[in-house]
């Protein structure tokens, strides 16, 4: 069964930093692209970060380019997301989502569409 968990999301305050860790069971997550997403209160879902399972690309929104790096570790199954520089607009659920580097059609990658499997998610709360 294809699961991923996600933990590490916390209450910080403006400016500090969190890591989170989105953990995969069922599959060999070296072969899929993973993402983050996040949704704030009221506000749709929207992808933040994305790491290419075939060459260790990355893709990071405008929103958090500088201050957030999505990376992976392959035999720990688990990818990261090192959060800096924290604001209170970074509040919210975060999510990590799996899709199958084998999937044919065009995609973009930090589009909700693109990806099959889904965490339940971690709150981060950022006080101002």
């Amino acid at each position: 069964q294809v699961q991923l968990r996600e933990s590490g999301g916390s209450l910080v305050q403006f400016g500090g930093s969190l890591r989170l860790s989105c953990v995969a069971s069922g599959f060999t997550l070296e072969y899929w692209h993973i993402a983050w997403f996040r949704q704030a209160p009221g506000k749709e879902r929207e992808g933040i970060s994305c790491i290419l399972s075939t060459d260790g690309s990355t893709y990071d929104a405008d929103s958090v380019k500088g201050r957030f790096a999505i990376s992976r570790d392959n035999p720990k199954n688990t990818v990261y997301l090192q959060m800096n520089n924290l604001r209170p607009e970074d509040t919210g659920v975060y999510f990590c989502a799996a899709r199958p580097q084998d999937r044919s059609g065009e995609w973009y990658p930090l589009s909700r569409s693109a990806y099959d499997y889904w965490g339940q998610g971690t709150q981060v709360t950022v006080s101002s």
